[in-house]
């Protein structure tokens, strides 16, 4: 039985031929691929799409090798949806500083108050390896039940090689335990701990060291680091890229959200997949994501939670080619969200996104922002991770306020 909405992959079905049938598909592949084609099905071997197209173009030696069938009974069948910036994993909460924000305080005062990223680093340390999985589960299924079936987690929140191991294995074990594709990233660049308060350099240092050894052990796909001025100057993140680099891994950053610093070029220039938040970015930066066709990923939720009044250039994204992508940046501080067709809907109501170029901001996009270039659509060949709404059009999952 699949479910009326929510992301679901189509893992453990061996290679036993499956159709599903009776459905309206949106394929987001090629010009017409926004529209839902009627009575069309889809074939999949296992998790990979074998075949899709008009119910009465089946190929007979397909029709009859199918061993398993679902009637979709007239739903609509979408790509899942791919969440490319998270941080999953994480102890304790911030609702005080929610309450010290609307109270005027600002993002950076809190933390250089104690608050901020180093107040969940405390409750994250404390956490048990049981608590943080049990709790980054429970988020990932209800991302799960908005559609998702690709998800991005982040480490960042350990800042200590212990912590942040585990932070990366948990995150590992959440794809496991729910049925998601995840994509870990490090981001032990997220901020200095305060232990390393007086001296930022060395902390640095201890990251680009640790680095190696969660390659060794298959724990990190990526690397971020934070360039602000809550996080790292541009010289630490240029440090932490280079060592990136040298291991083979792939970079991205969190770029221009509260002041320009000049990370985006410097990420572009690295090759980076995506550079995220951006409201700052100036020309430069954009010039040099165009030139390596890194992904801007827009981040809605934080925002909104920070109520921001600058919103990342969209209209000059969009003039120069850069491909944008949006996810929740679920985290407990700047942006608890866990839907992320509402951060489609904030995406085009805050920053002007059409409802067709959101939904690629949640699939196509999104895929790239990971470096992933076999699911955010369907087509033979990609993956079958599939969301199944009943919903009449895709715009309607931008639509509705869930």
């Amino acid at each position: 039985m699949i479910p009326a909405t929510g992301g679901f992959t189509n893992m453990g079905a061996g290679d036993s031929l499956t159709a599903w049938r009776h459905g309206r598909i949106t394929t987001l592949h090629g010009p017409d691929g926004w529209d839902p084609k009627e009575a069309w099905s889809v074939l999949t071997r296992g998790e990979i799409i074998v075949w899709l197209g008009p119910d009465h173009q089946l190929p007979k030696e397909l029709r009859h090798a199918i061993e398993f069938e679902h009637n979709l009974a007239g739903k609509l069948l979408t790509p899942g949806l791919i969440d490319c910036h998270t941080h999953l994993v994480y102890g304790g909460k911030r609702d005080a500083e929610f309450e010290m924000r609307l109270s005027g305080v600002g993002y950076e005062e809190i933390a250089r108050a104690g608050g901020g990223i180093r107040s969940t680093v405390a409750a994250t340390r404390a956490a048990s390896r049981a608590d943080l999985l049990g709790k980054a589960c429970q988020r990932a299924r209800r991302l799960q039940n908005t559609g998702v079936t690709t998800i991005e987690i982040k480490s960042g929140y350990g800042l200590d090689y212990d912590t942040e191991t585990v932070c990366l294995e948990v995150a590992r074990q959440v794809g496991n335990e729910c049925g998601l594709s995840v994509v870990t990233t490090c981001l032990s660049a997220h901020t200095v701990p305060s232990e390393f308060s007086d001296n930022a350099d060395a902390y640095v240092d201890l990251v680009c060291d640790w680095l190696p050894h969660w390659k060794a052990q298959g724990l990190i796909d990526a690397v971020d680091a934070f360039c602000d001025t809550v996080g790292f100057s541009l010289e630490q993140t240029r440090r932490v890229f280079e060592s990136a680099v040298r291991l083979g891994l792939p970079i991205k950053c969190h770029a221009e959200q509260l002041s320009l610093q000049g990370g985006a070029a410097l990420a572009a220039s690295y090759g980076a997949l995506s550079c995220d938040h951006l409201e700052y970015l100036d020309d430069v930066g954009i010039a040099a994501m165009r030139a390596s066709g890194t992904v801007a990923v827009l981040l809605p939720g934080a925002y909104y939670t920070l109520k921001q009044t600058t919103p990342p250039p969209v209209a000059k994204l969009r003039q120069a080619g850069i491909r944008v992508a949006v996810a929740t940046d679920h985290n407990p501080g700047s942006s608890p969200l866990l839907s992320l067709p509402l951060a489609g809907n904030m995406a085009c109501t805050l920053f002007g996104l059409t409802p067709q170029e959101a939904w690629a901001g949640m699939t196509t996009n999104a895929a790239a922002a990971l470096g992933l270039t076999d699911r955010g659509r369907l087509q033979p060949g990609l993956r079958a991770h599939f969301a199944c709404w009943e919903l009449e059009h895709p715009r309607e999952v931008v639509y509705w306020l869930n």
